[in-house]
């Protein structure tokens, strides 16, 4: 398996983290979770910040994709409560 692919779930991992502790959704959240949404929150908050803002996404890291896939998963967690999939306490 590519290195990238480890490296993705780990920033991923560290994405759904911060994530989740800015919506205060950390005690509902494991670390899987945190994976799924880091993971899922970068690819939206790229795909987003290509459509809106036309800005391409460096593969590898950089800080401003690091930043993105932050807001992309704060954005996520922001529509599974919408949602009703995950519940604000």
């Amino acid at each position: 398996m590519p290195t990238g692919f480890f490296g993705t779930i780990i920033v991923g991992a560290i994405i759904g983290w911060l994530a989740s502790i800015i919506t205060k959704a950390n005690n509902q959240l494991g670390c899987l979770a945190n994976m799924i949404v880091g993971v899922i929150g970068s690819a939206l908050g790229a795909w987003l910040a290509a459509e809106l803002f036309k800005y391409k996404v460096m593969e590898g890291f950089s800080w401003p994709g690091f930043f993105i896939g932050i807001g992309g998963a704060v954005l996520f967690i922001a529509l599974l409560r919408l949602l009703g999939i995950l519940r604000r306490d």
